[in-house]
């Protein structure tokens, strides 16, 4: 008779930033993708790579957001900082985007900066190197990976304290 389609639920959104293609699989720039991908599933828990090249990573995660009804504290990104050295993450609800333009883009798409981000550090360029091609250059393997798929399983699990306290204490 009639077929009814269940939209699936989601309580949060866990968006890993990057860049679509396979010349940036494996690149700082990419370590919110990588990250993602060290996620287990989780119930309730819609994931994101946005394939709109970072920059414009709103335009898909503020329609996502909206139609999953998300509000912005449910949704956690996960993003390379280069104000970390490689090797730490930390998380943080809300705060300011450090030039970091995936970031900007989000907060112009959900008019709000109070979403949670886990940032991987990337660390600064050496001198000579500009941040561009810093961010598009490979991985080290340096960068923990686990530790901020482990940190959006904290937040999800235990909430955004109990995830600072385990991540922050590394």
């Amino acid at each position: 008779m009639f077929g009814f389609f269940r939209r699936p639920k989601a309580d949060w959104l866990v968006v890993g930033l990057g860049n679509p293609g396979t010349e940036y699989a494996r690149t700082k720039h990419n370590v919110g993708f990588l990250a993602l991908d060290e996620l287990p599933k989780l119930d309730g828990v819609a994931r994101c790579k946005p394939q709109t090249y970072m920059n414009l990573s709103g335009e898909a995660v503020a329609p996502l957001a909206r139609k999953f009804n998300i509000p912005p504290e449910r949704i956690i990104v996960l993003h390379d900082e280069l104000d970390l050295p490689a090797g730490k993450t930390r998380v943080k609800l809300g705060g300011n985007e450090n030039g970091h333009n995936g970031l900007k883009s989000i907060t112009e798409h959900l008019g709000t900066r109070d979403y949670i981000r886990v940032r991987i550090g990337i660390g600064r360029p050496p001198q000579g190197t500009a941040v561009p091609d810093w961010v598009l250059s490979d991985i080290s393997g340096e960068e923990d990976l686990a530790a901020a798929a482990e940190a959006a399983r904290l937040v999800v699990d235990k909430g955004l304290a109990q995830a600072q306290n385990v991540i922050h204490a590394r």
